[in-house]
């Protein structure tokens, strides 16, 4: 266990290297997409908010209530197919005036909650483990039929850490392993045109460079054009002449690289890896299994999710809507972010 003042200064550590994510990236979207200005700072000021309000409630209070918010997740889920708003052929959000917000980034949190407590307040059995992949089926074919495979896989990835960080027992894994294995192939036939051209386009960009090809190209073009220090806020060839697409989201990394250089993605990752240091000694001091099991997954999945986003950008994986955490400018995915990780500091012991 570590002390109370140690406990404290990992959360004055954990604030401020989140801000310095997010001051970063507000001069980098204000450069490279300055439309989203000023409603953007909207979200900045709900994420305050969240942290602020989630930062005063117990994580007990979070375990008494995890099964009533996991079904106000589905309902919201639900909500979003029925009167969701329609963007590129996919229902993934919800108007809220001057805001559109993505029920299922920030309703994640309170996913993970219910899963690790239903896998640690008593021993599990097949029966048990049964229940709990449906429960977790069902939130995921939701999501999944929006369509966003993004969110779908990083939920996939938080229930998989909530699993390892369990007391299950490792035959269920190798059940687990070979289900997912024969059913992978059918994957393909779930994804959308798109989704496949992206997946099909990763082996070979070259080979459709105007086409399926493009946005990975031209990403890479822009993370090596920056060089060690940059070419300067609103001074970025690829950013500033719409070669890059998605510059404010899917590939942020790909901005800061080319405007900032070296030096300013090499922040993001130093910035990126505290906080990640920070959950996994929340996880070494947490307060009970069930806290430890909840931080594993929301560490696997902010791990995951920047290693999908930096690795995309670089052209070392295929191209995914996923965000980078704290810095890319999807309003939802930094809400979901911040809860999730306000409820993880209070799974931490404090003594």
């Amino acid at each position: 266990m570590v002390s109370f003042s140690a406990s404290k200064i990992w959360d004055l550590v954990l604030i401020v290297s989140i801000s310095l994510l997010i001051l970063i990236s507000t001069f980098v979207l204000h450069s490279v997409e300055p439309s989203i200005f000023p409603s953007y700072f909207v979200y900045i000021g709900m994420a305050v908010f969240f942290f602020l309000f989630f930062i005063r409630i117990d994580f007990d209070i979070y375990l008494a209530f995890s099964t009533h918010l996991y079904f106000l997740t589905l309902i919201f889920l639900v909500i979003t197919l029925l009167i969701g708003q329609v963007t590129r052929g996919a229902v993934r959000w919800i108007p809220l005036g001057v805001v559109t917000i993505q029920p299922s980034e920030v309703m994640r949190a309170f996913l993970l909650l219910f899963f690790a407590k239903y896998l640690t307040e008593k021993e599990v059995n097949l029966s048990r483990l049964i229940k709990l992949f449906v429960s977790f089926l069902i939130p995921f074919g939701l999501i999944l039929v929006q369509p966003s495979l993004g969110v779908a896989i990083l939920t996939a990835v938080g229930f998989f850490g909530i699993l390892l960080a369990s007391s299950l027992e490792k035959k269920y894994f190798l059940v687990g392993l070979f289900i997912f294995v024969a059913i992978l192939p059918l994957v393909w036939f779930i994804l959308a045109p798109y989704q496949r051209e992206r997946l099909s386009s990763f082996v070979d960009p070259e080979s459709d460079p105007l086409g399926s090809g493009y946005n990975s190209i031209q990403s890479m073009i822009s993370v090596g054009s920056g060089r060690f220090i940059g070419r300067g806020l609103g001074e970025g060839v690829q950013t500033q002449l719409e070669f890059l697409p998605e510059k404010h989201t899917d590939f942020i990394f790909a901005a800061i690289s080319e405007e900032l250089g070296f030096l300013g993605a090499g922040l993001i990752i130093t910035g990126l890896f505290i906080v990640f240091w920070i959950l996994i000694q929340i996880v070494a001091n947490a307060k009970n299994p069930t806290a430890r099991a909840y931080v594993t997954g929301v560490f696997l999945i902010l791990f995951t999710q920047s290693l999908i986003h930096i690795g995309m950008n670089m052209g070392l994986l295929p191209i995914t809507g996923v965000p980078l955490p704290f810095v890319s400018s999807g309003g939802s995915s930094l809400l979901g972010t911040v809860v999730a990780v306000v409820i993880s500091l209070k799974a931490k012991a404090e003594s």
